[in-house]
């Protein structure tokens, strides 16, 4: 039995990730800043990623949080016993790099440079790593892309298609994401970067149709032309990255994954759940 700190175990991986590590029988801990509710086989640590913080003694290391702010902590922290590091990045890192948005070029920039810098100190302080890079995670509720969408057309009866988005998607479930980390827990791909897709690749356009098809209840198309959309954004000045996207394919290579993690992520089929933002323990989630 391993003991294993989790970072961003409140978020969206995260949630799912504290319950397969108790259903796997590791001595967790976890670290919040807010106050969070008891967790079989879990103990939390109420803090912060702050250069004083005192961890007790662990072997394991999984970041489901924001990467930047954990290399900064990790590459400043005094962890003498740690031996493996699991941390989660974004393909777009990948993605967003030819973006015509500044900003996300350079956010595809500083995770390539955390993802660099997290192997090299781990390479210099002898401890195993692994990089996953997941596509567009769902499932927890708490995402910025397809939940707040859903919630909007579960409260007004009103959902968005955009028909000519015909760029190709590999939306991943969180749940499939914590398995992976768990598997590299394990001991496989210690030295390496996965990337991490769903199950399907499906068009924008089609995703959006199985989001709806799950919410739960009858809802309204709301035609929205792309050249409406890049209009919109060309006049608000916001956006024209996510516009741009609509038509380029946002790919995960899954097999390294597959064959070294023995991943196998679940085809897209979100029903009502995945769009709450609740606790997986709290509801039941296997």
């Amino acid at each position: 039995m391993q003991r294993v700190l989790v970072i961003g175990g409140s978020g969206a991986v995260g949630g799912f990730l504290l319950q397969r590590l108790g259903a796997a029988g590791q001595s967790v801990l976890a670290l919040s800043r807010q106050p969070q509710l008891p967790r079989t086989g879990v103990q939390w640590l109420r803090a912060g990623l702050a250069p004083d913080l005192a961890v007790p003694a662990i072997d394991a290391l999984i970041c489901a949080g924001p990467l930047d702010a954990f290399v900064d902590w990790l590459c400043a922290a005094a962890l003498p016993g740690l031996q493996r590091v699991i941390a989660l990045s974004s393909m777009s890192a990948a993605s967003k790099q030819t973006s015509v948005d500044a900003a996300e070029r350079e956010l595809a920039a500083r995770l390539a440079a955390c993802e660099q810098r997290l192997a090299q100190h781990c390479q210099v302080h002898d401890v195993a790593w692994t990089v996953l890079r997941p596509t567009l995670i769902y499932g927890a509720g708490v995402d910025r892309s397809l939940s707040p969408l859903a919630r909007q057309a579960q409260r007004y009866g009103v959902f968005p298609r955009i028909a000519g988005a015909r760029g190709l998607r590999q939306p991943v479930h969180a749940d499939d994401v914590a398995a992976a980390c768990v598997a590299a827990l394990a001991g496989a791909g210690a030295g390496q970067l996965f990337e991490l897709g769903g199950g399907e690749r499906l068009s924008y356009a089609q995703m959006l149709e199985r989001v709806r098809a799950g919410l739960g209840r009858r809802t309204l198309p709301l035609p929205l032309p792309i050249y409406l959309l890049r209009r919109i954004a060309r006049l608000s000045g916001r956006g024209g990255g996510m516009v741009q996207r609509l038509t380029q394919d946002l790919l995960a290579d899954n097999a390294p994954a597959e064959a070294v993690l023995g991943y196998r992520p679940r085809p897209f089929q979100p029903g009502p759940e995945c769009w709450a933002a609740v606790s997986p323990e709290r509801d039941g989630v296997q």
